[in-house]
């Protein structure tokens, strides 16, 4: 009998070495129900990295839960290396903006163990005026309307001009603006949050929010940030600031926490939804894992005191501020295995629906424009009850179990409005017209009177693409883009691993030579055959 592999093959796959970062050729396989990219570097050998758990979900965000891309008005980056090598967005890339990211400054008033951007007090650069306002322009130019942008950092609110930026952000035709910060200077300065109030039409706070644990805070934040979040809440919650809660998720540390903060949240009035990701490995990663905690517990108090805006009092946490972390892609006092540490959608889509009652499967499915690396629910919040989606839609308008398909095909109407629903390019505003809209094409459904923004909940599991898990593919589909300081526009996945601060030109350089050799022999090549065949 002839011998067998022992997986299913299921397709080819261009990626990347997570060592040397140079393009190969991998295949995705279906083995002990989960889904492996394998790989191999002539360099640096072979590997085997956890993509999904969950045959059946990839599956459908691969052949079924599809649509039509959407164009950017304008693409800055001619083709010339191939993927990754062109960002900028380069005219190969399948996706517009939904979501576009702001750097307004490298620094920040928490000096994070975990963070792409590696920033931290050490870092005192702060866009000025006229660099923000290019960027932002950057965004309009490629957008026409900007569906979502979101000023980051670094900690945007300790900028010292951040209302200035705010006011810029909000003259533009940007239709939802957000500000991703960790709540300090929200909890700390209650004038802070009154002028936030000020501009709260058609605007979010996106705050972190990793554990309500010590641990957790510690090996993330390197601080014990427990009092502060409870503060940022309340304020923001008295006055009633829309705010989504970002969770860092680490595989074997926070968790097991995802449910008690998808039920806290929804307790709380502010919150509109809960975004969950897991960790991409890239940027700074000191320490994470199951071996011993950034700081112990007898530091927390110490490593917790925050003064003034935010400026932390935080002992040495590991690395030094100094210390290049980017060429490691293993960082930390451990070896990284990413068949077993990597926590992927799939996983964290399963933690929501062991950890809490209030989804069901059919109601946390893929989005549409990046189906590998974002999947969504949504829920209704109405006279003290959460009402999900899936209560108020026949569950087999949405997925078909027995045949595997979605019958959006049948209900052209209902398709759309799904498709326009499950889309990361909304605000609380538009989630709700949305919702209504949709609600309204179904037969037999009970439509609410007034559904506004704040009876909407959405979870989201967003998960990012690194070195280990690369795939052009995939990379080419992504939605959520960072403005690069010269006004290109990249891809949040590949701006981390190639394009940050000083990678263009430490890492893409190298990458970009080889990538030029191999076409200047493949055109060798081709030009010798001719002369031989005298064609």
């Amino acid at each position: 009998m002839a011998k067998t592999r022992p997986y299913l093959f299921y397709d080819v796959t261009l990626t990347i070495c997570s060592t040397c970062y140079r393009k190969l050729e991998g295949k995705t396989v279906f083995q002990d129900d989960k889904v492996f990219l394998l790989k191999r570097c002539p360099d640096h050998g072979s590997e085997r990295v956890l993509i999904a758990d969950d045959i059946d979900y990839y599956r459908r965000c691969r052949e079924i839960f599809i649509k039509p891309p959407e164009m950017p008005l304008v693409y800055n980056t001619p083709v010339k290396w191939g993927c990754p090598y062109d960002c900028g967005l380069c005219t190969d890339h399948e996706q517009h903006s939904c979501l576009t990211l702001v750097e307004i400054c490298d620094y920040c008033n928490l000096r994070c163990p975990v963070c792409y951007a590696e920033s931290g007090p050490e870092r005192r650069q702060f866009r000025t005026l006229a660099q923000v306002e290019k960027m932002l322009d950057a965004v309009v130019r490629n957008e026409g309307h900007p569906d979502v942008v979101q000023l980051s950092g670094g900690e945007p609110t300790v900028h010292p001009n951040f209302f200035e930026i705010v006011e810029m952000a909000k003259a533009r035709p940007i239709k939802h603006l957000m500000v991703n910060t960790n709540g300090v200077r929200i909890a700390q300065e209650e004038d802070f949050v009154k002028r936030l109030a000020e501009v709260k039409e058609d605007f979010e706070v996106y705050l972190q929010f990793d554990s309500f644990e010590l641990e957790p805070l510690m090996q993330l934040r390197g601080a014990d940030l427990r009092r502060i979040r409870e503060q940022a809440i309340e304020r923001l919650n008295r006055y009633n600031i829309s705010t989504n809660l970002v969770v860092t998720l680490k595989k074997g540390l926070n968790d097991h926490e995802i449910g008690k903060t998808i039920d806290y949240a929804l307790q709380q009035p502010c919150v509109r939804g809960v975004t969950f990701q897991p960790i991409q490995d890239a940027g700074r990663i000191d320490r994470v894992g199951t071996g011993p905690l950034v700081g112990s517990a007898e530091q927390s108090e110490a490593a917790g005191t925050v003064q003034q805006w935010g400026a932390p009092l935080l002992p040495d946490l590991g690395r030094s501020g100094n210390s290049d972390t980017r060429n490691h892609p293993t960082n930390g006092d451990r070896d990284f295995n990413p068949v077993t540490d990597r926590l992927t959608l799939t996983e964290v889509r399963r933690k929501i629906l062991e950890q809490t009652n209030v989804f069901k499967p059919e109601d946390v499915i893929p989005v549409p424009c990046h189906p590998d690396s974002l999947a969504m629910a949504y829920a209704l919040k109405q006279n003290g009850k959460v009402i999900p989606l899936t209560s108020m839609i026949p569950p087999e308008v949405l997925i078909n179990g027995a045949a595997n398909t979605i019958l959006y095909e049948q209900e052209p109407v209902v398709r759309e409005g799904l498709f326009k629903l499950f889309a990361t390019n909304h605000s609380p505003r538009s989630q709700a017209g949305t919702l209504r809209e949709l609600l309204c094409c179904l037969p037999r459904v009970f439509v609410p009177d007034s559904i506004t923004y704040e009876n909407i909940f959405r979870v989201i599991v967003m998960q990012f693409i690194d070195a280990h898990s690369f795939d052009v593919r995939s990379v080419k589909k992504t939605c959520v883009h960072i403005v690069h300081p010269d006004g290109r526009l990249i891809p949040f996945d590949t701006y981390n691993l190639f394009y940050r601060d000083p990678l263009e030109q430490t890492r893409l350089v190298r990458l970009r030579r080889q990538a030029e050799a191999v076409l200047d022999a493949r055109l060798w090549s081709s030009r010798s055959s001719q002369a031989i065949t005298g064609v």
